[in-house]
């Protein structure tokens, strides 16, 4: 039987964080063993570093600022007025800044450091190095593509992360709106750049890209959803009457016009001119520099030093494992005939949702459902919960083909929940696989994870708003991680299409590190990541961000590793929750750094 205990606040376990002895939980029903979470210190020489540098990097992030509220009302006004910029120039100032503070950081003594700013500087050391390290490989990251250019992140910064609460937001808003043409036109500029020096993206990227883009821009610009997301929001804010919100609304579809649509257009030409010069190839071992270009991603995204070759292998094994209990509990279920991939797509589809505004409206509605049961469910695991709420919302219709479901976290000042995105085309239609889906980006997964960081005062800032890039292996090991927790702990008692759906989002993840290794290092073509069972868009998304689908199930197998390596030592002192708030309060780190973080939990608690 499984002993359910009121979760506890941050601000209470940070306090009994501080303490050696246990901490009495709210409801006083059993003591509560220490967290241990890093105390903050900001007066220490390394705090006021950290403070002084994040603040200066923040400064030339603008975009990122408006995400976290990182500033004071009145600079982080100022900063909700402008667009990150997108030029060699300022990707220069970048680098320079972050060589700067690498040696400014090597001069402070780690030795007299407290844990928290220990532990902060080796994160701070991580993220320089591998932004200076990366700017080798800068050329390999295209400006203009369907999942994370320009393109995209124009738009969803405006959309979804952009706060339109008062009179003053909505004219930023405008202020912003007036700055896309310039910054879409350097991201053209860019791409432009590139394909100078024979730097191009696959052909079916560029075609896929321009699909999306005419999309975007098909609609009159009043329907565009730069326009008709701003009226929806204005019409909740009493402060701005019916007047001055069509003369809102109005300039918003002049800027649109005259600025937005023209700034497309031209980026649109210039990838149709890239078209004749593009070929099928999709990996970069296609362009001169690849191979080394590949390894570095790999030990970016996975934290590790492991290669292709052994990221392959892993996946290969833990395919064939998944798919062996998969088959076993699809003949429980009477479904025997043809492969588990075949079977799965049955399934599939005997679960869909119908593809008109009535299934999109229930799947949305089942999502929330099982948000709140998943908050419900993790009591028994999790005594400390982020205060800030989650919601759920559809992508724009634009984004629907190439977008995969995602998570964006909430900003330091609480003012937005975390927001989960799910694309709505057919194929993601389903109610297979939802609850997985759901856990992974929400709860007990991002959600906890990230917005436990931002909450958490007592980390650094740069560290609360991953200010210098996250660490995909923590951060997707985590929300993988928690899959498989659901499973562990009795989620799909007695709903085994529900079991199936969580090994087959596991089986996904293991193919990623056989189809994201196949594409880059051993010439896998497209229709070969396909025929693998991977969905076009995921490849697509494989293809432009390389590296990055490897993180997941290298950062789960880690932290499953971590979780049992504490559990073999403490034996029946072992308390899950406990291990759970060590690593949600230690925030993200790369891999090598979570053990040390975990091997101090042991001897602790020991």
């Amino acid at each position: 039987m499984r002993v359910v205990r009121r979760p506890v606040p941050l601000a209470l376990a940070l306090a009994c964080a501080s303490l050696l002895g246990a901490c009495a939980s709210p409801s006083g029903t059993a003591p509560m063993q220490a967290v241990q979470a890093p105390v903050a210190h900001g007066d220490s020489a390394a705090a006021q570093f950290f403070a002084r540098f994040t603040d200066e990097w923040m400064r030339r992030q603008p975009s990122a600022s408006t995400a976290s509220r990182y500033f004071d009302d009145a600079e982080q006004a100022r900063m909700d007025r402008e667009l990150t910029p997108q030029t060699e120039a300022y990707r220069a100032e970048t680098l320079a800044l972050a060589r700067r503070g690498l040696a400014e950081l090597a001069t402070l003594d780690r030795s007299t450091m407290t844990d928290t700013d220990r532990v902060s500087a080796e994160l701070m050391d991580w993220q320089l190095r591998q932004i200076i390290e990366g700017d080798r490989f800068d050329d390999f990251s295209f400006p203009l593509q369907q999942f994370g250019g320009a393109n995209v992140s124009l738009p969803n910064l405006m959309t979804v992360v952009h706060p339109v609460r008062s009179a003053a937001d909505a004219d930023s808003y405008l202020a912003r709106l007036a700055q896309f043409e310039t910054r879409m036109d350097e991201a053209t500029a860019r791409a432009s750049a590139l394909a100078a020096r024979g730097v191009l993206p696959p052909r079916f990227i560029v075609e896929a890209t321009i699909a999306q883009m005419r999309r975007f821009i098909s609609d009159a610009p009043a329907r565009n959803p730069l326009v008709a997301t701003l009226d929806t929001r204005l019409q909740a804010v009493e402060a701005i009457d019916s007047k001055a919100r069509a003369a809102i609304l109005a300039e918003a579809t002049r800027l649109v016009e005259t600025g937005v649509y023209p700034a497309w257009s031209r980026a649109i030409a210039e990838l149709e001119a890239q078209l004749p010069r593009t070929t099928a190839d999709a990996g970069l071992w296609r362009l001169p520099g690849g191979d080394e270009a590949y390894a570095y991603q790999l030990r970016r995204f996975t934290s590790t030093s492991l290669g292709a070759e052994e990221i392959h292998a892993i996946g290969l094994r833990e395919v064939a494992r998944i798919e062996a209990e998969m088959d076993s509990i699809l003949r429980g279920l009477g479904r025997t005939d043809g492969s588990v991939e075949a079977r799965v797509r049955q399934l599939r589809q005997d679960l869909a949702y119908s593809n008109d505004e009535a299934g999109r409206a229930a799947i949305m509605a089942d999502i929330d459902t099982m948000m709140r049961d998943a908050e419900r469910r993790s009591d028994a695991l999790f005594d400390i919960r982020p205060r800030s709420q989650v919601i759920a919302q559809p992508y724009p219709e634009y984004r629907w083909e190439s977008a995969a479901a995602s998570y964006t976290a909430p900003p330091l000042d609480g003012s937005r929940p975390g927001v989960y995105q799910m694309p709505l085309r057919q194929d993601r239609l389903t109610n297979f696989g939802l609850r997985t889906l759901v856990y992974h980006e929400t709860v007990p997964g991002h959600h906890f994870q990230v917005a436990l960081s931002v909450e958490n005062a007592a980390l650094p800032k740069f560290r609360q708003v991953r200010a210098l890039g996250g660490i995909s292996a923590f951060s997707e090991g985590w929300a993988l991680y928690a899959e498989r927790v659901a499973a562990e702990e009795g989620w799909y008692e007695g709903d085994p299409e529900g079991r199936l759906g969580q090994l087959d989002a596991e089986l996904f993840r293991a193919r990623r590190l056989v189809v994201d290794t196949g594409l880059h290092a051993m010439r896998w073509t497209r229709e070969q990541a396909i025929d693998y069972g991977i969905p076009a868009s995921e490849v697509e998304r494989y293809v432009v961000m390389p590296g990055q689908a490897t993180s997941y199930m290298i950062g789960q197998l880690e932290i499953i590793r971590l979780r049992d390596k504490a559990r073999d030592a403490l034996g029946d002192r072992f308390d899950p929750r406990a291990f759970h708030n060590r690593v949600l309060l230690t925030g993200v780190v790369p891999l090598e750094l979570l053990e040390r973080e975990v091997d101090a939990f042991i001897a602790a608690a020991a």
